[in-house]
């Protein structure tokens, strides 16, 4: 396994056999909630959020861009969730990066590096398409994915390469502090797992699930 001071020194993302490994499993006995001011930590990169910020119900979402079960969440919930809840202001949503892989550290590394605007689009993007860039050439097969995107193959490259590009070994470092302070904090073992007012309730959520959750703070 790679240390830390390897990966930020210059290692090639992709071609790394695992730049963050197996994420640490806490054999603690977490409660079902945590403390407020615990969550309300944002990633060193920024919590990247939707939604009213004074709305009734925070809903934060700690997931992995490989992750079957995140794309599953991201594909069949996601879209009625965001209409019924987020859209309407009931409901604050924030995405967190937990890679459970190098491929998907390396797709959390190109949302993080084009334009915020594009942010939620990419991952709705590379949910979506999630079979066809998880494959033996992940770089090439992400990029050609992320042209409907509107972004380059080079682009894309650069992004991936720590060895040159500075910034990116930066957006690792946030992501690592992320899913560190997520792990050893907040008790998150596998993704995706989701905090609804404080409550973990992990797994791939479906709208009646969600809206069970909902309902003890919201008229659902």
């Amino acid at each position: 396994m790679l240390t830390r001071r390897q990966v930020l020194s210059g290692v090639s993302l992709l071609a790394a056999c695992a730049v963050l490994g197996v994420p640490r499993v806490s054999f603690a006995q977490w409660a079902d909630t945590v403390p407020a001011s615990d969550l309300a930590v944002p990633s060193p990169l920024g919590d990247m959020t939707l939604g009213k910020d004074d709305a009734p119900v925070t809903v934060i979402e700690y997931a992995s861009m490989t992750c079957p079960h995140c794309a599953h969440f991201a594909t069949t919930t996601f879209p009625a969730f965001r209409q019924k809840y987020i859209d309407t202001g009931k409901v604050r949503y924030i995405f967190r990066e937990f890679p459970l892989d190098n491929v998907a550290l390396g797709a959390a590394v190109v949302a993080r590096s084009a334009d915020k605007s594009k942010f939620f689009p990419i991952i709705e993007l590379l949910f979506s398409t999630q079979a066809q860039w998880i494959t033996q050439t992940p770089v090439e097969s992400m990029a050609a994915v992320l042209k409907q995107a509107g972004i380059s193959a080079d682009q894309v490259k650069s992004w991936l390469d720590l060895q040159k590009n500075e910034a990116s070994r930066t957006i690792v470092a946030g992501i690592k502090a992320t899913q560190d302070f997520a792990t050893d904090k907040l008790g998150v073992k596998s993704t995706p797992t989701f905090f609804i007012n404080g409550k973990r309730v992990p797994g791939a959520l479906s709208l009646d699930e969600m809206d069970r959750e909902l309902s003890r703070y919201l008229k659902v």
